[in-house]
Parts: structure tokens; C-alpha cells; sequence
């Protein structure tokens, strides 16, 4: 099966199957790190950043590498190249879908595997019941350090809307998906939030073990981010332009702008990152995607949603 398609499928089935659920909080919760956006929005410059080691060295791991041992090899892969990919392994170790996601039958499909399985992780994180009350508000696991939850969401529009804006074909199987679907055409910014913040964990996962990866199942992971932060940036121009109550509930809501803000520089930071490794991680199809999200309306919209102006220079992940 493509994966392309194959991947949206499982996403839906789990995401429908968790339901409304309360909130850990009533009030929006941040944890922190050096050049986070604070709920005040700091007018000082900043630039995204996370922990990440990419050489560090796993060759003990890939040696003793086996079924038996996958969840501590996984935990203690990231905890050599990527931190926030260790603490979500351990805030979800007991979740019951892993084993869906993970191919245990050598190291180097397991490292591949890992675009689907960290994105679907952080689904079951984000959307957990505890944190997550569907469409009213929603959490987001952003690194080993910050995640955010109790972002209100004010409801929406179908994220179908978006479509007349999309005048190319170069995200066209995932438009197929997430728009033209009748049921996934349906979601609101509920959908279009934990599309994008799957995704930029899915990008990381992989972009960190590049090296071990051989086939086609991480061949997406760079498309995903770049398609989703379109989705957003969208869906907030059909916003002002089509829904003015709406535009105006969510940009009144500060943790909800500065979220937009962190995962605009987010993506731009982790597609630079995996730049090098386009065709094993991503078609050259990211990078005209991520042209158009430069357009002038799309950073427009950015900047007075978030009262941020950003860099397009070669240091996109960082606030002007």
C-alpha cells in the first residue's frame, strides 16, 4: 500500500477512537526552555532550537538490537540523538498501539519505522482524553522540554474550505486525504494542529537516523510537515477572510498565537535540518511547497495572527 495513504488511515481510525475527554488543566500550561515564547510574547528576536546529536554513536545499540529489546533501544537511541524523541517514548511506553507501528525485524527497518511511529505517539500524547476535549481545546508535545496543553480552539470550519487557495498539485495525494475525504475533509483546526505537530515529530524521528534508513517509509516525512504548515496557514487566511467571529475568538487567544508561531519556526528549522537527505526522507516537492508558504499573503497572515514578523532569509527559524 502507498504509504502515503497508509499512514493517514491509521491516524484517523486512532484519533476517532479517542473521543472528547477532559482537560489536565483549565488554563494553558508551558514548559519551558532558552528562547521559548512566553505567553507575553516577548518583543525581543528569538530563534527555535531543540537538543539533537545526530553522530552520536549507536553502534552498540544496532549489535544487540533484537525484538525482545525494542522499547529500550528506542528510548536510548534518542537519548543519544534526539532528547524529545527518548521523553515521549517515555511518556507513552505503555501505550498499546506501539506495536503497530514498530518493525522490529532489523535495526534498520526499525529506524525507518519510526516516522510513522512517533508521529502516531505523539497523536496518542496530544489527544489523549486527559488533555485533549475535541475541538474546545487540544495539547501539543513540542520537544524534550516544552509541551503545551489546555490551547483553546473556539470549534472552526471544515478544513475543506481551504482548498480553492491550493492552486497546484504538489500536495495533492495528501489534499485527497485531509481535504476531499468527506469525513477528513470535515475536521476542524482540531485536525489541521495535530496533523502538523505529528508531523513535526515524525521528521525529526527519522532525520536523526537518516543513515540506517534504505526504503520508502520515512520517503514522506519532509512532504508531511511542509503540506501541514501549509494546511495552517491557510486555513487561517479562510479564517479572516470567511469566518470573522471565528478569526476573531482565535487570535484573541494568546497560547493559541504563540503555538502558531513556535511550529511556523519549527517547521522551517527541522526541513532545514533534513534538507541534505531529500529523496530519502522527502520529495523535492517539500521544498516548492515550503516556497509557497513564503508567499506574501502566507506570511502575512503569520505575522498579524501572531504580532510576530519572521525571517526568510536563510535563518527562517528565527523571529525578526
Amino acid at each position: 500500500m502507498n504509504r502515503k495513504r497508509s499512514l493517514p488511515v491509521v491516524t484517523a481510525c486512532l484519533v476517532l477512537s479517542l473521543g472528547a475527554g477532559s482537560v489536565a488543566a483549565a488554563a494553558p500550561v508551558w514548559s519551558g526552555e532558552a528562547g521559548s515564547v512566553s505567553q507575553s510574547q516577548p518583543a525581543e528576536p528569538f530563534c527555535y532550537d531543540e537538543t539533537s546529536n545526530p553522530k552520536a554513536d549507536l553502534s552498540d545499540l544496532v549489535a544487540r538490537f533484537s525484538r525482545a529489546n525494542w522499547m529500550p533501544t528506542l528510548q536510548a537511541m534518542y537519548q543519544r540523538r534526539w532528547p524529545s524523541g527518548q521523553k515521549l517514548a517515555i511518556a507513552q511506553a505503555k501505550d498499546q498501539y506501539w506495536d503497530q507501528f514498530v518493525d522490529t525485524s532489523n535495526f534498520k527497518a526499525f529506524a525507518e519505522s519510526m516516522m510513522v511511529a512517533i508521529h502516531e505517539e505523539t497523536h496518542m500524547w496530544d489527544l489523549d482524553g486527559s488533555r485533549t476535549e475535541w475541538d474546545v481545546r487540544t495539547a501539543s508535545w513540542i520537544n524534550s522540554t516544552r509541551q503545551i496543553t489546555g490551547i483553546p480552539l473556539h470549534g472552526g470550519f471544515p478544513r475543506r474550505e481551504i482548498l480553492p487557495l491550493i492552486k497546484d498539485k504538489l500536495s495533492d495525494d495528501m489534499d485527497g486525504i485531509y481535504l476531499r475525504d468527506r469525513e477528513q475533509g470535515d475536521y476542524h483546526l482540531q485536525g489541521v494542529l495535530a496533523e502538523l505537530n505529528a508531523g513535526l515529530m515524525g521528521l525529526p524521528a527519522v532525520t536523526v537516523v537518516q543513515e540506517y534508513i534504505e526504503g520508502i517509509g520515512a520517503s514522506n516525512a519532509r512532504d508531511i510537515a511542509a503540506t501541514n504548515l501549509r494546511y495552517l496557514l491557510l486555513y487561517l487566511r479562510v479564517a479572516k477572510d470567511r469566518h470573522a467571529d471565528y478569526w476573531a475568538k482565535i487570535k484573541n487567544e494568546p497560547v493559541l498565537r504563540d503555538l502558531v508561531l513556535i511550529q511556523f519556526l519549527r517547521t522551517a528549522y527541522w526541513l532545514e535540518k533534513s534538507a541534505p537527505y531529500t529523496g530519502k526522507l522527502g520529495s523535492p516537492d517539500a521544498d516548492k511547497i515550503t516556497q509557497t508558504n513564503y508567499s506574501p499573503a502566507n506570511i502575512a497572515i503569520l505575522e498579524e495572527f501572531t504580532g510576530r514578523k519572521v525571517r526568510t532569509d536563510s535563518q527562517k527559524n528565527c523571529t525578526a
